[in-house]
């Protein structure tokens, strides 16, 4: 089992844990309360640093129930936050743009992260046909 090295910015949050006990995903909470007025972005900070093992990243989408809630995007879809991410003021945070005005509170779950793996090291070898059927193009299984 790997262990991460976790830095709480503030002691009142709730602390991390895996969601329901039993998820391999672990929800992110507001370390403060904020306002937001419709059309506007900002960085929500989520209260926490960590040192990942070597060779790990950290995936941070929405929850399910995110928008619904608040009426929020994470503008990068899913952040990537990489191992060399862990000094003491690098407190994670989730770049949002608000449809609607909303109040997020402070330990509100807003997003949740999963610890993977790095891509393996791969090498590009250009070809004249990668010898496979066309599958129809785009967003399509190939079947009409």
């Amino acid at each position: 089992m790997e262990r991460i090295k976790i830095k709480y910015f503030d002691q009142d949050m709730e602390k991390l844990d895996y969601i329901g006990g039993r998820s391999d995903w672990i929800d992110l909470r507001a370390s403060e309360t904020v306002e937001l007025k419709a059309g506007e972005y900002r960085l929500i900070p989520l209260g926490v640093a960590m040192e990942l093992p070597a060779g790990y990243e950290a995936h941070v989408v929405p929850r399910s129930s995110t928008f619904k809630n608040y009426g929020i995007l994470q503008t990068n879809s899913c952040g990537v936050i990489d191992g060399s991410y862990c000094g003491d003021e690098d407190m994670w945070r989730m770049p949002v743009y608000a449809t609607r005005d909303t109040v997020i509170q402070k330990n509100d779950r807003i997003c949740q992260f999963r610890i993977m793996k790095n891509q393996p090291a791969v090498v590009f070898e250009e070809a004249e046909s990668l010898r496979h059927e066309n599958r129809g193009g785009f967003g399509t299984t190939g079947i009409q």
